[in-house]
């Protein structure tokens, strides 16, 4: 049986390490991300590996893209397997200093993308597990979506909430056949932890790989194994 997968914010880092692995394991890919450019140069490295890859360049911010986006994959593929919401953003800075518009961002993005995306897929996820019993929407939240980090209140809230609501979506489609695991990475080796390379640098980080092996093993497990929720973290950090 053919399968399709859908992930956002696929143009580099974690997103693209999903892509490239759900790619190399038979599923036809959509990948969106924000800038053409760099989403087509993502896209061309996959279909160059042999993938059959769909791009739809998107702002996870605009409801009409989220749509947009589901409406593209719904025509070129017909189904969906697998839901990969990776799309987020971060940005620093104390809660008393934080413009207003560097909350919604975060909170439009990381969040309100992933509810929006999901309600727009669950039909396709439904047949999809009617059909197999292991349709998986994985929604990428953070270690700080499960311990609060100063100077990342906005960003941790959304993680928080993207893990709150990966846990409703599971009460409400589990018995569908849909599974929903919460990932929640520390530090991962990509350009939104250039911050804080100076303290961590990216060879001693998660691995991008490392989340995309997370949703391999996910996806073996049996349709009767559900993993609400995967912590991925570095030595000598503690558990949550």
């Amino acid at each position: 049986m053919e399968r399709a997968a859908l992930v956002t914010g696929g143009s580099s880092g974690i997103g693209l390490a999903i892509a490239r692995a759900l790619g190399h394991d038979g599923y036809r890919l959509t990948v969106a991300a924000r800038r053409p450019d760099k989403l087509e140069v993502a896209a061309q490295g996959l279909r160059d590996e042999g993938l059959d890859v769909l791009s739809v360049a998107a702002n996870m911010a605009r409801e009409e893209d989220i749509k947009k986006v589901a409406e593209a994959h719904r025509e070129r593929f017909g189904r969906l397997d697998v839901l990969v919401n990776n799309a987020g953003i971060g940005i620093g800075g104390p809660v008393a200093e934080t413009e207003t518009k560097r909350l919604d961002l975060q909170l439009d993005v990381n969040l309100r993308a992933v509810y929006l995306l999901a309600r727009e897929c669950i039909p396709m996820l439904k047949d999809a597990g009617a059909q197999h019993g292991k349709a998986l929407i994985a929604n990428m939240a953070s270690i700080t979506g499960k311990r609060g980090q100063g100077w990342l209140a906005a960003y941790s809230a959304t993680k928080f909430g993207v893990v709150g609501l990966s846990q409703a979506l599971h009460m409400e489609l589990s018995t569908d056949g849909i599974q929903v695991t919460a990932l929640c990475p520390g530090f991962v080796a990509t350009a939104m932890t250039d911050w804080i390379e100076g303290q961590v640098p990216k060879g001693e980080m998660i691995q991008p790989e490392d989340v995309a092996e997370a949703v391999r093993f996910v996806l073996r497990t049996s349709r009767h194994c559900v993993v609400p929720e995967i912590q991925l973290i570095r030595p000598g950090e503690s558990e949550v």
